[in-house]
């Protein structure tokens, strides 16, 4: 049986201001097999950004541990943290984080310059990356070019361009109408089913969350329901 792709024990993350205390994730232990697409759902404060962006490597946890294929994510420095994030985490934010002045394509290159590929190599994947989100005739275009449902597919695109094993979104659909939402989390939904990535989604949005097939309920930092889609 193939080992998951993301053990947690007993992780928690305390965060401290002045004389105050506050436990954002308290005691969680969880498992996460490659090819799911994981939506984690709960109140604000419930600690479910958190808890993403400890699994990404984003934030670093108070105690525990968080393994991602097979790497304990505590023991790296930060210029490791830096390098195993670019090859095995792509992310996907609600505020697309695209820069303006540059082309979907430019926008999409940017995390293979950290890379060792030529130029040929990169223009390959990151035309694939396009085409895959739909958006291979737009390469050439700025972000103001585009609706807000193109920019997170190239935002998308961004996040698949290095072949990460992982790929985390934030609230992706929050900036986005009825009809953009759909398309992105289908999109979301394909790699996972598909491509076998595997996918770990934060939202408030019960309708976004039956495109996964496991909901992860936190509250209070701690996890209250681990839900199999049917």
């Amino acid at each position: 049986m193939e080992a998951p792709i993301v053990v947690i024990r007993d992780l928690s993350k305390i965060y401290r201001q002045g004389e105050v205390q506050v436990t954002a994730l308290n005691r969680v232990s969880l498992q996460i097999s490659a090819g799911e697409f994981v939506v984690l759902m709960g109140p604000s404060g419930s600690g479910k950004s958190t808890l993403l962006h400890i699994i990404a490597g984003i934030d670093r946890a108070s105690s525990g541990e968080v393994r991602v294929q097979g790497i304990n994510v505590a023991n790296l420095d930060e210029s490791q943290l830096a390098d195993w994030r670019n090859q095995n985490v792509g992310f996907v934010f609600q505020s697309f984080n695209l820069i303006p002045v540059l082309t979907a394509h430019e926008n999409v290159e940017l995390p293979l310059l950290l890379t060792a590929l030529g130029r040929r190599e990169r223009r390959q994947q990151v035309d694939l990356a396009l085409n895959l989100v739909g958006l291979g005739d737009r390469g050439h275009h700025r972000p103001d070019q585009m609706s807000g449902g193109q920019q997170q597919r190239v935002a998308i695109a961004r996040a698949l361009v290095t072949d990460p094993a992982l790929i985390v979104a934030d609230e992706p659909t929050g900036n986005l109408d009825a009809r953009s939402a759909h398309d992105v989390l289908g999109i979301l939904q394909s790699l996972s089913r598909d491509a076998g990535k595997t996918v770990l989604m934060v939202t408030h949005d019960p309708k976004a969350a039956v495109f996964g097939t496991r909901e992860l309920h936190l509250e209070k930092g701690e996890l209250a329901r681990d839900l199999v889609q049917e």
